[in-house]
């Protein structure tokens, strides 16, 4: 039986993936919740075997960061995050804590499940295109990517640079290669851009 902690902070689709997944005969939910830094102790409490973790939950919590946290203490329990948004950098970041898939909601509920499964046997799932910053395929470097991602937290120059251990020099001409590859002539309206359709998610 795969034991599954579920975490996802929409309530109506918490429940209907709670009734779907209880409905099939190898797999249950043993904790469902809405805060994905509840997730660990849920995991380690219910002796969960899997858990399904929401990037953005409840209270600007991360199901990426309780990911970390899970396989870090519970290294054989396996993780599967699962997101509504484009953001470019969940999938890395995902990668990065130790996950074991990675699923956008849009896929069917069938696929999910058969996801679930494959992934309990040692398989892993991820996207095969990364997201781009804008329609037409242009991708940013990983600076260039936190440079953004600053910038859409309000940042200003010297804080960017003082995060990221660059000169203010370098932020400037970083920026500069962004809004030629972007076609933007101004970082703050790329900014924009990226916020307002879930390209960046300012604080994850």
């Amino acid at each position: 039986m795969i034991r599954i902690v579920l975490v996802e902070d929409q309530a109506m689709l918490r429940e209907s993936l709670a009734c779907t997944i209880d409905a099939q005969q190898d797999m249950e939910v043993v904790a469902s919740l809405s805060n994905a830094a509840d997730a660990l102790a849920a995991t380690r409490r219910s002796g969960a075997t899997c858990a399904l973790l929401d990037v953005c939950t409840e209270n600007d919590s991360s199901g990426i960061v309780a990911a970390r946290l899970i396989k870090e203490e519970l290294p054989g329990v396996r993780v599967v995050v699962m997101t509504g948004l484009p953001e470019i950098t969940f999938v890395d970041r995902a990668r990065e804590a130790g996950v074991d898939s990675f699923v956008y909601k849009n896929v069917g509920t069938g696929e999910l499940l058969g996801i679930i499964r494959s992934t309990v046997e040692g398989y892993s799932t991820f996207p095969l295109a990364k997201q781009c910053i804008i329609p037409d395929g242009v991708e940013l470097t990983q600076v260039e990517i936190d440079i953004l991602r600053l910038v859409c937290e309000s940042r200003t120059r010297r804080e960017i640079a003082a995060q990221l251990y660059l000169s203010e020099g370098t932020v400037k001409r970083h920026i500069s290669e962004i809004l030629a590859k972007t076609g933007y002539d101004n970082i703050l309206r790329l900014a924009v851009h990226a916020v307002s359709n879930g390209l960046i998610v300012p604080g994850m």
